[in-house]
């Protein structure tokens, strides 16, 4: 039975969308953090897309965005020339770690205890979160500014890219194990902990390469530029978005497009899947992120599969079931994470 892809919109944002994150999974489910030129980036319900708060506070553009795995903190990397770590829960701003440049990416250790940052100023910087007055340990190297920092290998080990280099780092020596150079410039990369594979976007190609070694797995050819790429956690899709406002689905073993969907009206800067990997995010150009059913039809969230009469000889679709005050359900059910900024 043919079904069709409605996706969530979610507004709020003035400016492109240019980055998202989503948490692990916690008790009270899992949210989203996006990144937006407007300098002020939101959380979010992840699985239905509800805002819970925005962070007030950079004067900048806000490049990058992360949670730490139970949602208890987040982090933010801007273009005045700071990063902020935030109390999720709360909103509260728990530290600003000031930089030389603009800083385009943050990301947590898997205790939360330390925060990895990048940005134009080409330097990897450590910072130890239980010691905020103390100077970062930095690495240098790269060549030119540095688009992402991530942590990998159960954070022995970190992966930075800048424009058309992608480099392995060894945590203990702060040294450089290995590099790969492309002939492009690098437009996204993303770590998959799972089977420890590294994701990276560049011109058409989607390449999956291991994160331990940076030797190449397998890489596909999408028919427009991409900006970014998203691997399901089951490692059984993967999702791409780039120049032609397209969101591509593909089947990860085969290469095979299976779909392909025209939601947004720019083009799509960031996607990400969630990690029960029912849904997939993308953020965009136009101001808004998306939500995407990964198995188009299911009941999940806020998307509601109604059949029609048999006699109808209408087609089934995902009807998109929106509680009676939205706002005040996700404050409800979610307690702990209440609104922090009106």
């Amino acid at each position: 039975m043919a079904m069709r892809q409605t996706p969530l919109t979610c507004s709020g944002h003035t400016r492109p969308v240019v980055d998202l994150a989503f948490s692990g999974i916690t008790p009270y489910g899992y949210f989203l953090i996006s990144a937006c030129k407007d300098g002020k980036p939101m959380l979010r319900q992840g699985d239905t897309g509800d805002w819970i708060g925005t962070f007030l506070g950079h004067k900048g553009a806000v490049w990058g965005a992360t949670l730490n795995k139970d949602a208890t903190k987040a982090a933010t990397a801007a273009a005045d020339f700071t990063a902020k770590v935030w109390d999720a829960v709360s909103g509260d701003e728990l530290m600003t770690l000031a930089h030389k440049h603009i800083v385009k990416t943050v990301d947590f250790t898997q205790d939360s205890n330390y925060l990895l940052t990048g940005g134009q100023d080409k330097l990897l910087r450590i910072y130890d979160l239980n010691k905020p007055e103390a100077e970062p340990k930095e690495i240098s190297g790269h060549t030119s500014g540095i688009k992402k920092a991530l942590w990998c290998s159960e954070d022995k080990q970190i992966l930075s890219a800048d424009d058309k280099t992608v480099r392995l780092w060894d945590h203990a020596t702060m040294t450089e194990v290995k590099s790969l150079n492309f002939n492009m410039s690098v437009s996204s990369m993303e770590y998959i902990p799972e089977g420890e594979i590294l994701v990276i976007t560049y011109g058409r190609s989607i390449a999956f390469h291991s994160a331990v070694s940076l030797d190449p797995i397998k890489s596909f050819e999408a028919p427009a530029t991409i900006n970014s790429a998203s691997l399901h956690p089951e490692k059984e899709f993967l999702v791409a978005g780039g120049e032609d406002f397209k969101l591509y689905k593909y089947d990860y073993n085969s290469g095979e497009e299976l779909e392909s969907y025209k939601g947004h009206f720019g083009p799509i800067h960031c996607v990400r899947f969630s990690p029960d990997g029912e849904l997939y995010a993308s953020g965009s150009e136009d101001g808004t992120l998306r939500l995407w059913q990964t198995v188009v039809g299911k009941t999940y969230g806020l998307w509601k599969c109604v059949l029609p009469e048999e006699d109808s000889g209408e087609l089934a679709k995902p009807k998109i079931g929106f509680p009676e005050t939205t706002e005040e359900n996700c404050f409800r059910e979610f307690r702990l994470h209440l609104s922090f900024s009106s």
